[in-house]
């Protein structure tokens, strides 16, 4: 990532802001609107069709738009970081989480949003997974680590609330405990420097999630 000194500003009327920064909420904010708004329809399974919709949106064009800015994609996570780190957190937040996970999972709500998939239950693992991996990079990659470079550690705070909003719709319990499971993606990303394990740490949370929730 570039240095605060030598970062292209753009100036409204006065007021100026940060190229790189200002580019990336902006691209943050309409990718989300337009997943939000728009479904293409790619399968006959809706779950895959937004999970690879989302690979385009939350991974896809980040990726271009660092890559115009001209910052490499690996400052951003998208690389292996401290491995020694990442595993053994990764693995313990799997054991910890799996338990509260199967418990919740039988309640009402979370059977009425990810259960009684039938035949279908393989495309929804995967477009679920694609889903939420992809976001890791859109959440604690490339906004949260733009954040940083300009708010400092607050970034990770910052980059968690778009991240809870992305789940309004879901199951209440689930949405309500996004601020601080966020808090906990954000610092394994920033810890280790990498999206790999909170990514990986996601899709075995979601995966467990539609799992039980279908039994």
């Amino acid at each position: 990532m570039s240095s605060p000194g030598d970062r292209p500003t753009l100036n409204l009327g006065g007021l100026r802001l940060p190229l790189r920064e200002t580019v990336v909420v902006l691209v943050c904010t309409f990718v989300l609107l337009i997943d939000y708004y728009h479904l293409l329809g790619l399968t006959a399974d809706p779950t895959l069709s937004r999970g690879i919709q989302r690979v385009a949106l939350f991974l896809g064009v980040p990726v271009i738009t660092l890559l115009l800015l001209g910052e490499r994609p690996s400052a951003y996570g998208l690389r292996l970081g401290n491995w020694r780190i990442g595993v053994p957190l990764m693995i313990g937040a799997m054991l910890l989480a799996t338990p509260p996970i199967l418990v919740v999972s039988g309640l009402p709500d979370f059977i009425g949003y990810y259960g009684g998939k039938g035949p279908s239950l393989v495309p929804e693992l995967i477009g679920h997974g694609i889903d939420v991996a992809a976001a890791e990079f859109l959440f604690r990659g490339f906004l949260m680590w733009t954040l940083i470079g300009i708010a400092g550690p607050v970034g990770v705070v910052l980059a968690t609330l778009p991240f809870v909003f992305s789940h309004l719709g879901k199951p209440e319990l689930e949405t309500l405990t996004t601020f601080f499971g966020g808090l906990v993606f954000g610092w394994m990303a920033w810890r280790t420097r990498s999206v790999v394990y909170g990514g990986l740490l996601h899709v075995y949370l979601i995966s467990l999630i539609v799992l039980a929730a279908t039994r």
